[in-house]
């Protein structure tokens, strides 16, 4: 019975593996099923077992990484606010540092490249999904960033904030012209991108 489960979970891994690699060449339109089941090695009774339909399949490619993704960021964000001397950039960095690491772990690079994808493709039943599910991680940030810039207007706030998530998502992409060099290591290039990041987003924010 347990190897029943393991093959079926590593069945359904590989299929969310291949789905993330193809979405992010192809996009979701442009990935079909018979591509997806050729990558992954399996029929399409194996993907229709698991997801049911393309949309869900979609949303699970999702869920996978951003599950992991907003635990972290919220476990950092309780951590780092809410206090008289909480300052700007351990929020910054509560947003920042958990998508720069998850981004460099186990292949997740790709996602950011299907996160682009959802943006660009203008899917609105995926955005909102995005939006029903994993809105309140950003409202939280939201909110403690207001708490501690009490001078933006509302729209300049969340103005910068859109900014700042474009930065990260441009950084996580690794298509930035600022490469890792031979002589240094993933972590300290990871740790520089997230210094820089949260310096250059802490200004923004605290702009006039």
């Amino acid at each position: 019975m347990g190897d029943t489960v393991n093959s079926s979970a590593s069945t359904k891994e590989r299929i969310l593996t291949a789905a993330e690699a193809l979405f992010a060449q192809r996009g979701f339109e442009g990935a079909s099923l018979r591509q997806l089941t050729a990558a992954a090695g399996v029929n399409l009774a194996a993907v229709n077992y698991h997801f049911g339909s393309k949309d869900n399949l979609v949303e699970e490619v999702f869920k996978r990484r951003l599950d992991q993704l907003n635990a972290r960021r919220l476990a950092a964000l309780k951590q780092a606010s809410g206090q008289a001397e909480t300052d700007l950039e351990a929020v910054l960095d509560a947003f920042i540092r958990p998508a720069l690491e998850l981004s460099h772990e186990g292949g997740a690079g790709l996602f950011m490249r299907v996160l682009a994808r959802a943006f660009a493709e203008h899917d609105d039943s995926l955005r909102k999904f995005l939006s029903d599910n994993y809105g309140h991680v950003m409202r939280q940030f939201t909110a403690e960033f207001a708490r501690l810039l009490p001078q933006l207007s509302k729209e300049e706030l969340y103005w910068r904030i859109d900014l700042v998530t474009g930065a990260l998502t441009h950084a996580m992409s690794g298509f930035g012209i600022i490469q890792r060099k031979s002589d240094v290591s993933e972590t300290i290039h990871r740790e520089q991108t997230i210094a820089h990041l949260v310096r250059f987003s802490a200004a923004g924010l605290r702009a006039p």
